[in-house]
């Protein structure tokens, strides 16, 4: 596996067990959630400074994000959407 989808993948394993959303994770690390997204997408570059700032933030060694992927895993499943506004209907009494 080629260094950067190495680090999309384990930048995803990291957020997703840890339960924290592109957007959080990106608030926390000072970044725009949409490179968050680019960087798991592998169509962005990290520089090591800001791998540094995403380890911080996930509270990991810098190292984690070059961790080898186990031969036949699965890629991390995404977390659950957001809770979504239920719209109250009118005329109705409950």
């Amino acid at each position: 596996m080629k260094a950067r989808a190495l680090v999309a993948w384990n930048l995803r394993r990291l957020r997703v067990e840890r339960g924290i959303s592109q957007e959080g994770l990106a608030y926390e690390a000072n970044i725009d959630r949409a490179y968050v997204g680019g960087l798991e997408r592998r169509s962005h570059n990290p520089t090591v400074d800001l791998l540094d700032r995403l380890a911080a933030t996930l509270d990991v060694e810098i190292g984690e994000f070059f961790a080898r992927v186990p031969k036949g895993a699965l890629a991390p499943k995404p977390l659950p959407a957001g809770r979504k506004i239920v719209k109250k209907r009118r005329g109705k009494k409950q």
